[in-house]
């Protein structure tokens, strides 16, 4: 776990997915005068280089963000997300990805609170040095995952929980699931926001209908789950395909807005980011 770095996958298709569903959620908690916090997880170094060498390993942002970049006349959401990977880049080129914190920064207020969490030892100083400034921020080198406890229920009783774990270890699966379960029966109305990987294993496959199963019975304005595929399974013998065929993002809580909103832009998203012509979406909620 500790090895793994985003850096060789920022702005790829599921950061895409991913940032998009969190530019949503924190307009949509900005909306009211309240302020809230923000306790991101698995949070990473806040920016990356895509002209570094990790990204450029193997130039996942080429399939990703840089397909929508200089595009035009996109939906609003995504366009909206879209002006902040822009702002992120000011010289007008695609130098830079914006992390999960960075957004954050760029879209809350001095008033609402920032909670990241990160292990890893270089991305965390990072992350520091990038959020020094931010006031009402704390930046732990704990492991997210303890964060639930720690952080709801909110002094601000407004508040939004974005888990997405590399995944590289299989307990994560289970540890997301149990973090849900927590974070709900600590503060039913939190808005909880997961990423998955969507892989040919079968944690993969059975999380989002096991994370529907505790929605269900404790999140008090229901659950919102999007899936992008984007890529087939390989062809191998023992029927196990490598990589990423896709991802999704499964949301306890959900803005109303959300919905539509996701409607608008997925279709496009299955056109840009497609990489053969059996690429989809899937896009389903239950209110409460």
């Amino acid at each position: 776990m500790l090895a793994y770095r985003h850096a060789f996958h920022a702005g790829n298709h599921a950061d895409v997915l991913k940032h998009l569903v969190l530019t949503r959620v924190l307009r949509y908690m900005g909306e009211k005068d309240k302020p809230y916090t923000l306790i991101d997880t698995h949070a990473g170094a806040g920016g990356y280089s895509v002209e570094g060498r990790y990204a450029q390993k193997n130039a996942e942002y080429g399939t990703g963000v840089s397909r929508l970049f200089d595009a035009k006349g996109l939906p609003e959401p995504l366009a909206d997300y879209m002006s902040l990977v822009r702002a992120f880049n000011p010289d007008g080129q695609l130098r830079q990805y914006p992390g999960s914190p960075a957004i954050a920064n760029m879209l809350m207020r001095e008033t609402d609170r920032l909670r990241a969490y990160e292990l890893h030892s270089t991305d965390h100083r990072i992350l520091v040095s990038y959020l020094e400034g931010r006031a009402n921020t704390q930046v732990s080198d704990r492991d997210g995952f303890t964060a639930i406890k720690a952080e709801l229920p909110s002094p601000t009783r407004r508040a939004a929980l974005l888990m997405d774990p590399s995944y590289e270890i299989k307990t994560d699966y289970a540890k997301v699931l149990a973090a849900l379960r927590e974070a709900l029966e600590r503060a039913a109305d939190t808005v909880v926001m997961i990423w998955y990987p969507q892989l040919q294993l079968l944690e993969s496959s059975q999380l989002a209908q096991r994370l529907k199963g505790s929605a269900d019975a404790t999140a008090k304005k229901g659950w919102l789950h999007v899936r992008l595929t984007v890529a087939e399974p390989a062809d191998r013998p023992d029927g196990k395909g490598l990589g990423m065929l896709g991802s999704g993002m499964f949301i306890a809580n959900p803005p109303f807005t959300l919905h539509d909103e996701l409607a608008e832009c997925l279709p496009l998203l299955v056109e840009k980011l497609g990489q053969y012509d059996g690429a989809n979406f899937v896009l389903e909620q239950k209110a409460a």
